[in-house]
């Protein structure tokens, strides 16, 4: 059974009310526009099957014109003739013909006004399925969306434990390392020649005391 039993639910459904129950929003938009599609074929060929009836009535119609223009040009010349007995039965075929002038006129009126009613229900059923082909797209686009972020999302968690973190953190021990010779290279001394330098400092001052007792006692005994 199909989404729709009739026309009519077609052009008065909701398509956003479908959608909101639906458990797969983008299975039941793909089945509505499918539905859609073949009503729409069908629609068009009644309405063509309808449209040939009525080009077939207008052509009955021009013929019985003629014919009735014809036994009106008929019953004319009997009575030129003196003929009133061709004119009679002139003027009755021409009768014949004016009764089925109207009623294929009659016929033709019904006919367009079918023609009409068909063109207008195609009209609308046309807008209808291009609301719900912009539904389907706006799905489309959604789930796309969605899928797009929830791999970009699963690519963030994996590169903390991919082997290519593992050498980025490797590179960048290396560059601390480079960066330490660096500055050794630019001046810094290793701690044990800067204690070596305090060593040396101390050592000299004792050096100092030394000579200036040594000078105070050489000045004791030269006097």
């Amino acid at each position: 059974m199909g989404i729709f039993s009739r026309f009519k639910d077609i052009v008065s459904s909701n398509i956003n009310s479908m959608l909101d129950m639906a458990e797969d929003p983008e299975k039941m938009v793909r089945l509505i526009i499918q539905e859609m599609e073949d009503t729409l074929i069908e629609v068009k060929s009644s309405c063509a099957g309808v449209i040939a009836e009525q080009k077939k009535i207008e052509r009955q119609l021009a013929t019985a014109h003629d014919f009735l223009n014809e036994w009106d040009s008929k019953a004319r010349l009997a009575v030129e003739k003196n003929r009133d007995d061709l004119a009679r039965a002139a003027l009755g075929e021409k009768g014949k013909y004016e009764h089925k002038i109207e009623s294929l006129a009659n016929e033709l009126e019904a006919t367009k006004d079918h023609v009409a009613s068909f063109q207008s229900d195609i009209a609308e059923l046309e807008v209808k399925l291009v609301d719900a082909r912009e539904k389907q797209r706006i799905i489309l686009s959604r789930r796309s969306a969605v899928s797009a972020r929830l791999d970009a999302q699963n690519r963030i968690r994996r590169v903390g434990t991919t082997e290519a973190f593992v050498k980025f953190e490797a590179y960048e021990n290396n560059i601390d390392r480079m960066e330490a010779e660096a500055d050794l290279v630019n001046g810094l001394r290793p701690k044990d020649s800067l204690r070596q330098e305090f060593v040396d400092l101390e050592h000299a001052e004792d050096i100092e005391i030394a000579l200036e007792e040594l000078k105070k006692q050489a000045g004791g005994t030269s006097r």
